[in-house]
């Protein structure tokens, strides 16, 4: 079996004519009959890696996959386009699984999702081992590592799990983020030879990375939406009751947005979940309990509101924007105050020692991210041991703000932590500045401090940021878990002893994700919304907004030009061709400037 069977089942599956960067070679050594690691980035096109050797297989294709919602989707968007595929999983009574394990050995799909958890039970292993497994497709295999960010037990039986099954499946590791030692982990519990991982790097070139630092979030946030109202995002925070506060913010400014975290009922986050899903709502506000294989491909932005505990899960989730390939925007709202958070979840986590030091690290990393001045794509880039260029995109490769000098506001902040010998936050901190007259300042006697009200004229909140920034800056630091206290560190010595100069960039202001999009997309989406309400499945499942934005350039009009267009194979153009053809009909004949006038109207 050759590439070249790969590629047409490629072009007249799934209307591509060409493979992206990595998945021939991976594609390539699983037909061959070689386990294989692939690392590549999210939205990289890993699935089609195990779903045309599916098509080409005479046996089934498993895929190990970590969330129901992913499953569905997959399976949903694989039997839009001709192809036999189920799941089982927890949704499913036991009647059900017992009527799909009889359909597939019956023989009747080619692909068949699982859950980890199903392998917990030897009952269904062994039911596996009545069915004819040629691939075992395992997806997020970072799960599998103790060294990941998101080590999964239940990933564990994985290894003796292929040891009972009767077929020896060849294996197929998939995963966007893993270190070295991470991949290194997953080819020896796998059996994969550390020579057949194929590694496309970790870059997004249509990914731009922001960090936002020491602003206000609220405004921030309702800014960037107001300036990309018509684009889908993700809001990621730390805690529930922060997905709750900004979620009732957003809707309390008439901003279509819903909520998802582990504390909600089944029934409301699974609702909620589809209502982004089929884009009935703009914004999803979620704990990082939302997203791991999320398979919506017109994610435009994704806005982490406050800091998450490692690099590798902050880029596992901001990957989620554009996996159609589109420019989209990853922003972090860096704050100490929110990195202190996560300093806390480690603190109170009943981790053993090793693996405490472990993530205190891994949050010192992240930390950094936010305050390194060079590219912040190659920060990433060498952290998973990738050497890079600046990638020119990036907030820091692209800053024109203009840097105030703030020596002498420093020096104030950091005499006033020395004299109250870091023995205080920075609510007390902020207090003893501004002259506050409060109990506990009377009470401590700090109003007798040379330091007292020597920033009477700012607000609190004003020093508070401005707290903020000398220590994201590293001119003080915070010790302690859950109330740390202030202490001026070796930099800060320096600049109150007037060797150093401090200054301060102007505030970030907010920019539009893409361009604006032209009177027949919209028109085309709605189109693909109403037909994606009719079906029951999510928009994306139907055409991807690439696809979209190409039938908007080649203005197909018959079957021949239709199926030039990215994204559209032979099942794809037999039910949805003549439909969206008739919609680009009726633009393309239009007068000219009645598009002009359509478009002006689709960008107001």
């Amino acid at each position: 079996m050759d590439l070249a069977a790969a590629q047409q089942v490629l072009k007249t599956t799934f209307g591509y004519d060409e493979f992206r960067p990595g998945q021939s070679a991976v594609i390539q050594q699983v037909l061959a009959g070689k386990n294989t690691l692939a690392v590549m980035p999210t939205g990289g096109g890993k699935s089609l890696c195990y779903q045309i050797p599916a098509l080409l297989f005479d046996g089934l294709t498993v895929v190990v996959s970590p969330l129901i919602s992913l499953m569905k989707d997959q399976v949903d968007a694989l039997n839009d386009n001709g192809i036999a595929a189920t799941f089982i999983n927890s949704s499913l009574d036991y009647r059900e699984i017992n009527e799909r394990l009889q359909e597939l050995r019956a023989g009747d799909y080619t692909l068949l999702y699982i859950a980890p958890e199903r392998l917990d039970s030897q009952s269904f292993i062994q039911a596996l081992g009545n069915l004819p497994i040629q691939l075992l497709a395992i997806d997020e295999a970072h799960c599998i590592s103790q060294w990941g960010h998101d080590f999964r037990p239940s990933y564990l039986a994985l290894s003796t799990a292929i040891e009972q099954l009767p077929t020896h499946p060849q294996v197929l590791a998939l995963t966007a983020t893993a270190t070295e030692q991470v991949a290194q982990d997953i080819c020896e519990r796998l059996d994969i030879n550390f020579d057949d991982e194929v590694n496309t790097g970790f870059a997004r070139d249509n990914l731009d990375l922001t960090v936002v630092k020491n602003q206000d979030t609220d405004r921030y946030i309702l800014d960037y939406l107001a300036e990309n109202a018509n684009e889908a995002g993700i809001i990621y925070a730390t805690t529930r009751k922060e997905v709750t506060r900004l979620t009732s913010l957003l809707q309390k400014h008439h901003i279509k947005a819903t909520m998802y975290h582990a504390g909600l009922d089944d029934n409301v986050r699974r609702q909620n979940q589809e209502d982004f899903l089929y884009d009935r709502v703009q914004v999803m506000v979620a704990t990082n309990a939302f997203g791991m294989g999320i398979d919506k491909s017109n994610v435009r932005f994704v806005i982490h509101a406050q800091v998450p505990g490692t690099l590798e899960a902050y880029y596992q989730e901001a990957g989620r924007a554009g996996r159609d390939g589109l420019p989209s925007v990853a922003i972090l709202i860096y704050r100490a105050s929110d990195a202190q958070i996560q300093h806390f979840f480690i603190d109170e986590s009943e981790m053993d020692d090793e693996h405490k030091h472990r993530s205190y690290r891994k949050l010192q990393v992240m930390t950094q991210y936010a305050n390194t001045q060079g590219c912040l794509q190659q920060f990433i880039l060498k952290y998973f041991g990738e050497a890079s260029e600046p990638c020119g995109r990036c907030s820091n490769c692209t800053d024109k703000r203009t840097a105030q000098e703030i020596t002498t506001d420093a020096q104030k902040v950091l005499s006033c932590v020395v004299r109250l010998h870091s023995r205080y936050g920075k609510g007390v901190v902020a207090q003893v500045l501004t002259g506050a007259n409060n109990q506990r300042v009377r009470e401590s006697h700090l109003e007798t401090l040379s330091t007292y009200g020597i920033m009477s004229g700012q607000r609190q909140k004003s020093v508070s940021e401005l707290i903020d920034f000398l220590t994201a800056a590293g001119y003080l630091q915070a010790v302690g878990g859950q109330y740390p206290t202030l202490t001026v560190t070796k930099n800060g010595v320096g600049v109150l002893k007037g060797e150093t100069q401090v200054f301060r960039k102007t505030a970030q202001k907010v920019q539009k994700a893409v361009s604006q999009n032209d009177a027949l997309f919209e028109q085309l989406r709605t189109l693909r919304r109403n037909l994606a309400e009719q079906q029951g499945v999510p928009p994306f499942v139907i055409f991807s907004d690439k696809t979209l934005h190409s039938m908007c350039e080649i203005l197909p009009e018959d079957d021949a030009a239709f199926v030039t267009v990215k994204g559209v194979g032979e099942s794809k153009l037999e039910k949805y061709g003549e439909i969206f053809m008739e919609t680009i009909r009726a633009y393309a004949h239009q007068p000219k400037e009645s598009q002009d006038d359509a478009t002006t109207s689709a960008e107001s």
